[in-house]
């Protein structure tokens, strides 16, 4: 006897059309563009991309995407947690500011080095580390004055990459997870197994599915993360190494009813056709389709 799933509620994000924050990343689409490219796609929301990517102005943020019919799930956002502790919390508290203006639910945080890009990371002494935790606290503190929750993006080239960084982080501070099937993998973790193990921490999920091959390559120091995605780490679900179908049971037994943000990270060159990406979302969304009923006209 075939299982019920819930409908999943799904969502967009700009690095689908490679929007990063990263500085040199690659061609970078205009707000305008992406978000007609979501909308033709017959999703209705997304997360923000990075800061500044969409109008800073809560007014003008709203009725821009109220052009597109599009609503925020909330942003994603890199910050330097193991040290300026007050710098870090004053701009999540920006950041939260803008997302509660524009309805969104949540903050996804991420443990940024300091460096640029996420192609290499320092170590972290246990100081720092607990300052790391101690400041990913303080910042869920100020996203609930504004409505929002806070998760904690375990994410290649941060602070919260391995799998022993990402159990060590669940063991000493009390965020939830946003579960990242694509960047878990890519760390050494199982994402499947992963969610089943801290089924209650899982607050947030980004679908990616990735080549293992060079996802081991990155593991091992003989890839930069940049350079495999170019090569294409990132593939639509379904035709890479992650079970998504078994991702999604799994959470749903769990009692998981939060947002399915779909992203296929990717790198952009001037030249580069904006359909290239959103035929990937679209088989992404086809696949899903075929786990479970879904928010979307495919």
């Amino acid at each position: 006897m075939m299982e019920t799933l819930y409908p999943l509620r799904i969502a967009a994000a700009p690095i689908s059309w490679g929007v990063c924050e990263v500085p040199g990343w690659g061609h970078q689409l205009d707000a305008r563009t992406v978000l007609s490219e979501i909308a033709a796609l017959g999703l209705s929301a997304t997360e923000f991309g990075p800061p500044g990517y969409l109008p800073r102005d809560p007014n003008e943020l709203r009725l821009f995407l109220e052009t597109f019919g599009i609503t925020a799930v909330g942003g994603f956002l890199a910050l330097v947690l193991h040290r300026d502790r007050h710098d870090a919390i004053a701009q999540a508290g920006d950041s939260a500011a803008l997302l509660s203006a524009t309805g969104a639910e949540v903050l996804v945080l991420a443990a940024a080095t300091g460096l640029d890009g996420y192609d290499a990371r320092p170590h972290l002494s246990d100081a720092e580390w607990r300052t790391l935790v101690d400041t990913a606290a303080a910042i869920r503190d100020v996203a609930a004055e504004h409505g929002l929750r806070t998760v904690l993006h375990p994410h290649v080239g941060t602070h919260v990459e391995s799998e022993a960084e990402v159990e060590r982080f669940l063991a000493d501070g009390d965020l939830d997870l946003c579960l990242d099937t694509g960047h878990l993998l890519i760390g050494g973790a199982d994402p499947v197994r992963l969610a089943r193990r801290h089924a209650e921490r899982i607050g947030h999920i980004h679908l990616k599915d990735v080549r293992s091959a060079l996802a081991d390559q990155v593991r091992g120091g003989k890839l930069e993360y940049s350079e495999a995605v170019r090569r294409g780490l990132y593939v639509p679900l379904g035709e890479g190494d992650v079970d998504i179908a078994a991702l999604v049971r799994s959470v749903q037994a769990a009692n998981y009813r939060g947002w399915y943000v779909m992203e296929q990270d990717t790198i952009l060159e001037a030249n580069d056709s904006v359909k290239l990406p959103s035929l990937d979302a679209e088989r992404s969304l086809r696949h899903l389709a075929h786990i479970a009923p879904v928010s979307a006209r495919i």
